[in-house]
């Protein structure tokens, strides 16, 4: 339920290194968010070229149930957003993982990636 080769946000991001360049990381909500939110019927991301800061809110994602923030894991540039997820917003549900990413980031600090949680923690933070 929670791939070991990612890494994992109190806000139930998840975090893969490196994204689709080497400089940057993809990033997505975990299946834990998905299964929590249920069915999600709209998207909002952030811009492409939009700076963030850590732990401030990007987008959000909207679903049956109710509206919740996505947040930024860390500093950095959004590079590329899932435009496939505005046609199909269910793949965050179906695929979290793979074909439900939903933006890419460089991060202004390449090692504030390494701060973020590893599956065991996260499943940890999740369970209690």
């Amino acid at each position: 339920m929670f791939p070991d080769d990612l890494l994992y946000t109190s806000e139930h991001e998840w975090v893969r290194t490196p994204g689709e360049t080497e400089s940057s990381v993809r990033i997505g909500i975990t299946d834990y968010a998905q299964d929590a939110l249920g069915d999600i019927v709209y998207i909002s991301l952030p811009e492409v070229g939009a700076d963030v800061a850590p732990g401030t809110p990007v987008g959000e994602l909207e679903s049956t149930k109710s509206v919740s923030d996505v947040y930024a894991p860390v500093a950095g540039k959004v590079v590329a957003v899932n435009d496939t997820l505005e046609g199909t917003p269910e793949l965050v549900n179906s695929d979290p993982y793979g074909g439900g990413w939903l933006f890419e980031l460089v991060p202004a600090d390449p090692s504030a990636v390494e701060d973020l949680m590893d599956a065991d923690s996260y499943r940890a933070s999740v369970e209690s």
